[in-house]
C-alpha cells in the first residue's frame, strides 16, 4: 500500500469502505487494510504471485519491486498499485511498453476485483484477498515541525519515529512545499546523532561543476581558483547526517560516486589520491518519483535501490483538510503572531476558506499567505478566490494616491500587495539567472515561482 494514500481510511472502529479498511480491534493507534493479490497470468514470469504488504506494491523487473517480473518488456519499475481511500489505484511509472487496465492504456485508473493489467508481453490479474494488514498509526500529532492529526501524517509519524533510531538511509518523498527539510530535520533531532552536525546541500541549487565539490571536498590546486583543500558536506557531517535536497536533480556523472560513498562510507576530494572514511547518516528528498527517473535513464537504479532504504512520502496538504488548522496555528506561532492575530485568522470562517484551496505550493505556499495576512491584519482572498483583484498594470503602479479613498480598504490593500508581489518578482527574475537559483534567493519552491510568475504575467527576461 502506498504510503500517501493512508490519509482516506475511516478511522472509526465500525467503518469498513471497499478495500476494508478499518480500526485495527483493540488498538486505537493502527488501521487494518485489505489485501490484495497480484498474478502473473501471461508472459515469462506466469505463475508468480505476490500478496500486498503495508509497505507498497510496485511491479517491474528490477529488483527492490514487491512483485519482480522477469520480462524484458516489463519496465525496471513499471506501475504501483496504491490504496487511494475506498479504492485501489494502479499508476503508471513512465513505463516504456505502458500499462493497460482492462484494454485501456492508462497513467492513473481504479482498479476492481478482477482486473486485468498488460505489461508488455506480461499481464497481471489483481484481486481481493479475505485477509488484511495493519498500518502503523503514531499517538503523536507531531513530529519535530511536522503537525498533523490526520491518519496520513500520523502514518509517515510512525514511520519517522522507528527510522529515527537506525542508521538506515531514508528517502523522502513528496511534492515542493509538503516539508521534505523538516522532516529531515525531525529525523536527525530524534536520532543518536543529534548532537552531531546536519549538513545540507541542495542538489538542483548548485552547479554541476561545483557540486561534486561541495560533496566531497577538494585538494589544493585540483582546479582553477582551488587555493586551498576545502572539506565537503561528508566530511563535515562525519559522525552526523546529510540531507541531500532535491536528489533527482544530481547530474548522472556524480551518481556513480555518490553510490560508492553509500556502499563504502568512503570518498574522495576532487583532486584527490586517497580515501577518506566518513561516518554519516543519509537522508535524500524528492518530488519527483524516481521509478520514473530510472525508465527514462536519467537516474541509476542501483544508487535508486541504496537511496530508498526507507521511503517515507509526505502527503500533500490538500489530501489531508483536517490538518489545516492545527497546521495553520502552529505556523502562526512560529511566525510569531500575537492573541489577537491567533484569533483574527483561527476563525472558522477563515478555516473554511483555508479548506476550500487547493494549495499547489503546500504548506509553504500556506506560510506566505498567513505571513501576507500577519502584515495585513487580516484574512486575505486567497489568489484563487473570486473576486481577487488583478495584478495592477504598469499606469496604474504609477499613479499617485489621490484616488486611492475611492476604494474599499481590502480592496486597496490587496492592489497593494499584488503591486509589491510583482515588483518583487520582476526584481528577483532581472538579478538571478536561473529559476532555481531565484527560487531558491527567495525561499519558495519551483512551482511557486512559476504559479507567481503566471499570475502577474511574468516571463524570464522580464
Amino acid at each position: 500500500m502506498a504510503l500517501h494514500a493512508v490519509h482516506a481510511m475511516p478511522a472509526t472502529p465500525d467503518a469498513r469502505d471497499a478495500l476494508g479498511a478499518t480500526a485495527a480491534h483493540g488498538d486505537p493507534c493502527g488501521l487494518r487494510v485489505q489485501r490484495f493479490r497480484l498474478t502473473v497470468i501471461e508472459g515469462p514470469a506466469a505463475g508468480l504471485r505476490w500478496q500486498s504488504s503495508a509497505h507498497g506494491s510496485s511491479v517491474g523487473s528490477q529488483p527492490g519491486n514487491d512483485l519482480l517480473v522477469s520480462d524484458p518488456t516489463v519496465s525496471r519499475y513499471h506501475c504501483e498499485i496504491a490504496v487511494e481511500g475506498n479504492r485501489a489505484a494502479v499508476i503508471d511509472l513512465g513505463s516504456k511498453n505502458g500499462t493497460v487496465l482492462d484494454g485501456v492504456a492508462v497513467k492513473h485508473a481504479y482498479l476492481r476485483d478482477g482486473s486485468l493489467l498488460r505489461l508488455g508481453a506480461s499481464v497481471v490479474r489483481f484481486d481481493l484477498a479475505a485477509e488484511s494488514n495493519r498500518v502503523l498509526i503514531s499517538e503523536r500529532q507531531q513530529f519535530g515541525k511536522l503537525v498533523g492529526v490526520s491518519p496520513a501524517m500520523r502514518h509517515l509519524f510512525a514511520i519517522l519515529e522507528r527510522a529515527a533510531g537506525s542508521d538506515a538511509t531514508v528517502l523522502l518523498e513528496g511534492e515542493t512545499g509538503t516539508g521534505k527539510g523538516e522532516a529531515a530535520e525531525a529525523l536527525h533531532r530524534a536520532s543518536p546523532r543529534a548532537v552531531r552536525p546536519l549538513v545540507t546541500v541542495d542538489c538542483g541549487a548548485i552547479p554541476a561543476n561545483l557540486l561534486e565539490s561541495e560533496l566531497f571536498g577538494h585538494e589544493r590546486g585540483a582546479f582553477t581558483g582551488a587555493v586551498a583543500q576545502r572539506i565537503g558536506a561528508f566530511e563535515e557531517a562525519d559522525g552526523g547526517t546529510v540531507f541531500l535536497d532535491e536528489i533527482g536533480e544530481l547530474p548522472t556523472e556524480l551518481q556513480p560516486k555518490l553510490l560508492r560513498v553509500l556502499e563504502t562510507r568512503t570518498l574522495r576530494r576532487v583532486g584527490g589520491t586517497g580515501t577518506v572514511k566518513v561516518d554519516v547518516r543519509i537522508v535524500a528528498a524528492t518530488n519527483r518519483d524516481l521509478r520514473a527517473e530510472v525508465n527514462a535513464g536519467r537516474f541509476r537504479a542501483d544508487l535508486y535501490f541504496r537511496l530508498a532504504v526507507v521511503r517515507a512520502a509526505l502527503p500533500a496538504l490538500r489530501q489531508r483538510p483536517e490538518d489545516l488548522p492545527p497546521v495553520a496555528a502552529a505556523l502562526l506561532r512560529r511566525l510569531g503572531a500575537d492573541d489577537d492575530q491567533l484569533m483574527l485568522l483561527g476563525t472558522p470562517e477563515v478555516a473554511d476558506r483555508l479548506a476550500s484551496a487547493a494549495w499547489p505550493g503546500n504548506v509553504r505556499e500556506l506560510r506566505n499567505y498567513l505571513e501576507r495576512c500577519m502584515v495585513f491584519q487580516d484574512a486575505l482572498p486567497l489568489a484563487d478566490e473570486p473576486g481577487m483583484p488583478s495584478a495592477p498594470s504598469p499606469d496604474e503602479r504609477d499613479d499617485d494616491d489621490g484616488d486611492l479613498l475611492a476604494l474599499p480598504l481590502t480592496v486597496a490593500r490587496d492592489r497593494a500587495a499584488m503591486a509589491f508581489e510583482r515588483r518583487y518578482l520582476e526584481l528577483l527574475l532581472g538579478r538571478q539567472d536561473k529559476m532555481v537559483t531565484a527560487a531558491a534567493a527567495a525561499g519558495i519552491g519551483r512551482v511557486y515561482l512559476y504559479k507567481l510568475m503566471a499570475k502577474h504575467g511574468l516571463r524570464r527576461g522580464t
